[in-house]
């Protein structure tokens, strides 16, 4: 990969890398966008095969990151950090505390949060060396466990694709499949139950498939079932890549909408669901909940703030639907137009974010 044609292809404001010989630390912070205000994104520690695919993986992250953000209407840009190492027997405490020191030599660039392979733990030492981390225990003012928020977020969005489907944002007498019931899905299933929804759920963690039959009378399915099964919603909260050529023939529902990540195995795929008249809410829009809320943190954490910023993602996906109308484009398409409507919207009073008297973000 020749860095620099890509970076300037794409965009890319900046690629640090951080190593201490001491612990072992050896991480890649990316920078992609800081139009909107500093770049937050979480920090992946991951066993890559080759240090290429972890700068590769780092900086795909941070341009989803850029758009999720700006989707989601924060005033933050986009970045990511992946450390390479296996995060069950590499870590640490001089690796985080290092990193957290590159972090800080950033001012402010580049905030941080937990993500795949990191704990609330890590991010506890992080902030011992920078207040650039959300996501740190909630005895240092943090948030705490983001799931039942990310879960409240996509029951919302979920209404706004009721009512784009069906004209009525009730999901009173709606089924809706659900697939995966870990700790988002379960809070989704809560919001659903209490409104009246019929559920219809599989998980190969047969445990948690059974809390959720248990607790809300959820019918079970097996994990190959779930996609074909009558229904009105095909939530999909456990793997990505499950809207692909073997599913979507299957499906009945009206409506893809869940919290996994990266749904779409490719974007024809979104094509299709266009095309077949079934309204697919993207999903960095319909499952930003969780960023929402660790970003209310810069502020000092406030939880009734942050719900009332997750609400707004009923109204991130109305624009959305609107914007798919308008241009006669896929809802995936409408998502990062709105994204980049918004980033241009900006683009032409504010440059890159540089931390200074009017950027001062407080803690606590």
């Amino acid at each position: 990969m020749e860095m620099f044609n890509y970076m300037e292809e794409y965009d890319y404001e900046q690629l640090v890398l951080c190593q201490d010989k001491n612990s072992g630390l050896k991480a890649i912070i990316v920078i992609h966008d800081t139009t909107l205000g500093p770049a937050l994104g979480g920090t992946r520690m991951w066993t890559y095969s080759s240090e290429e695919d972890a700068i590769e993986d780092a900086l795909r992250l941070a341009k989803g990151m850029t758009y999720k953000n700006a989707a989601a209407g924060l005033n933050l840009g986009g970045g990511k950090a992946v450390i390479i190492g296996d995060p069950k027997k590499d870590k640490n405490p001089e690796m985080f505390r290092a990193f957290g020191r590159y972090i800080q030599s950033l001012n402010g660039r580049y905030i941080t949060a937990e993500d795949v392979g990191t704990t609330v733990h890590d991010m506890d030492l992080i902030h011992m060396e920078t207040n650039f981390v959300t996501g740190t225990s909630p005895e240092s003012g943090s948030s705490g466990n983001p799931s039942p928020v990310t879960g409240y977020g996509i029951y919302k969005g979920m209404k706004a694709a009721a009512m784009e489907a069906y004209g009525d944002p009730s999901l009173e007498g709606k089924t809706v499949a659900v697939q995966g019931v870990g700790n988002v899905a379960y809070a989704l299933c809560e919001h659903l139950h209490e409104e009246g929804a019929d559920l219809i759920v599989t998980d190969v963690n047969k445990e948690a498939a059974k809390r959720a039959v248990d607790t809300f009378g959820a019918k079970l399915v097996e994990p190959d079932e779930i996609y074909g099964v009558d229904c009105d919603i095909y939530a999909p909260c456990a793997l990505g890549a499950t809207i692909n050529d073997e599913t979507i023939p299957q499906l009945k529902a009206k409506i893809v909408a869940g919290s996994a990540n990266n749904q779409l195995k490719t974007m024809e795929h979104g094509d299709m669901l266009h095309e077949m008249g079934i309204v697919y809410a993207p999903d960095y829009v319909i499952n930003s909940g969780g960023v929402i809320n660790v970003s209310d943190e810069l502020d000092g954490y406030n939880h009734k703030r942050a719900m009332k910023k997750v609400e707004m993602i009923y109204d991130n996906l109305t624009q959305v639907f609107e914007i798919s109308r308008r241009d006669q484009i896929p809802t995936y398409a409408a998502a990062d137009r709105l994204a980049e409507e918004r980033i241009r919207s900006l683009q032409a009073s504010r440059s890159q974010f540089l931390r200074n008297g009017h950027h001062i973000l407080s803690r606590r």
